[in-house]
């Protein structure tokens, strides 16, 4: 009975979310800023493109075709929320972001990957996919500074895929106890990373910007869990069924937000 209950609730703990700490631990810590020359500095300005979305964006498939919503509408305070105030994490690039909050230490966000990645490949033009990672303290900060560091290395394409795995799969990366930067930078470094640069880089002013900016886009959104979808900074997905539910409302979403800068309503997308 134990070997049949154990793939189910596998299952199970891969599809519920991971929750925000009610009282983070204390990161670990980190070597002083330094000023060496060789750490990049690529995001001084919010919204300014990095190595990595260069990177992503001369290797990323044509987009997709706009297309309807499928499904039934989704209903406000049950499937999502409105964001009060809410902006979006990289205003002014003129299309609809879409925001994945996600943690590396998270097992709901590594079920969660191979699906979203599929889904924003076929996504159209008019949508900006951006991850953010949610540094809710404790071991969930070192990975997402590692995160925000791959990103100013333009390393991502490498390595946010193989991030998943080596938590998960390998256990090559620990969870408990908090990883050192050094610990990461081993990581990085068979992924064509300099350890040293990558430290650097880690507790450069520029990645501290970046998690600080996460930090208050997360505060501001309601975010308390991973993984969770934001739309354009207005809608936050709260259904509580699956990831393929989530990526459905998301996508009525979507449609709503195109629709409202057409000056048109979205048909179907009630609440």
């Amino acid at each position: 009975m134990t070997l049949r209950l154990a793939p189910l609730l596998f299952a199970v703990l891969t599809l519920a979310a991971c929750n925000k700490p009610e009282t983070p631990a204390p990161a670990a810590p980190t070597a002083p800023v330094t000023a060496e020359p060789a750490a990049p500095a690529t995001d001084m300005a919010p919204g300014a493109p990095t190595d990595a979305t260069r990177e992503s964006a001369s290797a990323a498939p044509p987009a997709g075709p706009i297309v309807a919503p499928t499904g039934p509408a989704p209903v406000a305070g049950t499937d999502y929320v409105e964001i009060t105030g809410g902006q979006p994490f990289q205003p002014g690039s003129g299309k609809i972001e879409v925001v994945e909050v996600f943690g590396y230490t998270c097992p709901a966000c590594a079920n969660f990957e191979p699906l979203v990645s599929s889904w924003k490949a076929k996504l159209p033009a008019d949508v900006q996919f951006t991850p953010v990672a949610a540094p809710f303290g404790g071991h969930w900060t070192p990975y997402a500074k590692a995160y925000y560091t791959a990103e100013a290395m333009g390393l991502l394409g490498k390595t946010h895929d193989a991030m998943f795995r080596a938590i998960h799969v390998e256990r090559s990366l620990p969870v408990q106890p908090i990883p050192t930067p050094e610990q990461i930078a081993g990581f990085y470094a068979k992924h064509g990373a300099n350890p040293q640069q990558f430290v650097s880089t880690m507790s450069s002013f520029s990645v501290d910007a970046k998690l600080k900016r996460a930090e208050q886009f997360l505060t501001r959104s309601g975010v308390e869990s991973t993984p969770t979808i934001i739309v354009d900074g207005k809608y936050r997905v709260t259904t509580p069924t699956s990831h393929e539910d989530s990526l459905r409302v998301a996508e009525h979403l979507i449609a709503r937000e195109r629709a409202a800068r057409a000056g048109a309503a979205a048909p179907g997308t009630g609440g």
